[in-house]
């Protein structure tokens, strides 16, 4: 099977990173939209609205998908257990399930940096993606549950899986002047890119940082550039003429990271 003939199902569409990916796979890809509130006109016509608490509807989204991007779910560090729990925990069951139901070949699980966060703020790096899960926050919590669920549905029904372990992703790195979201950033075009590879990759089952190629990042990119082939390109420090203040070790974390991240 070619790209070109690849039915690709993003859930969470109308959020940032799922708007870039629906308007930049459209030319090599089937893109099927899902979200709640449509963001251009475009939506308007074409977003599916399953509510992915239901496993029946989330189950007709899988008709004819090769793979799903599943970008749906709460997405912030500070969310509270209750929508955690139904939309990154349950919603999250659900596509998998739904996807083994439906002979899907693979799902591509927008995991987070969050996942390792207790490393950031305690400074303790570098970070491996073999290391044992150290979330920082609820929402760190369900990502980690998301990957072990995923490594089930693989092991258990052979559901190939990635779980990108997505850094911090803006057009605009400068928007913040934190040292460690510098690190962690991640390009529109890396964002691409490294979807482009999870999507296409021979290995059927991993956990992989997405992060640019920054020069004071502190996560292993090793395996995400050996089995995805991915090749980051963009460094936040393109976008200064003002020089990088190195910092041995790091640059320190502030204590109540993430919140407010």
């Amino acid at each position: 099977m070619t790209s070109h003939q690849r039915r690709v199902l993003i859930t969470g569409a109308t959020g940032g990173i799922g708007l870039l990916l629906a308007d930049r796979l459209r030319d090599d890809y089937e893109v099927v939209q899902h979200g709640r509130t449509p963001k251009n006109d475009e939506q308007e016509r074409v977003l599916q609205r399953a509510d992915l608490e239901d496993l029946d509807e989330v189950l007709a989204l899988m008709d004819g998908v090769d793979t799903v991007l599943h970008l749906a779910g709460a997405a912030s560090p500070d969310a509270e257990w209750e929508e955690v729990l139904s939309a990154n925990v349950v919603g999250l069951r659900n596509v998998l399930e739904a996807a083994r139901r439906g002979g899907v070949r693979r799902v591509v699980y927008a995991s987070s940096n969050h996942a390792m966060g207790m490393y950031d703020r305690l400074e303790q790096w570098p970070v491996y993606p073999h290391q044992l899960p150290r979330p920082d926050s609820l929402y760190g919590v369900s990502k980690v549950f998301g990957e072990t669920l995923g490594r089930f549905y693989h092991d258990e029904h052979g559901l190939d899986v990635i779980a990108l372990r997505i850094g911090w992703m803006t057009g605009d790195p400068l928007a913040s002047d934190e040292d460690v979201l510098h690190a962690m950033w991640l390009s529109e075009d890396d964002c691409e890119q490294v979807f482009r590879c999870a999507i296409e990759a021979e290995v059927r089952f991993g956990l992989y940082y997405a992060i640019s190629d920054n020069p004071n990042r502190r996560w292993d990119l090793t395996n995400t550039m050996l089995d995805l082939g991915y090749r980051p390109r963009d460094s936040w420090t393109d976008r200064t003429d003002e020089p990088e203040e190195v910092v041995e070790g790091g640059a320190p974390v502030r204590d109540s990271w993430p919140r407010d991240s």
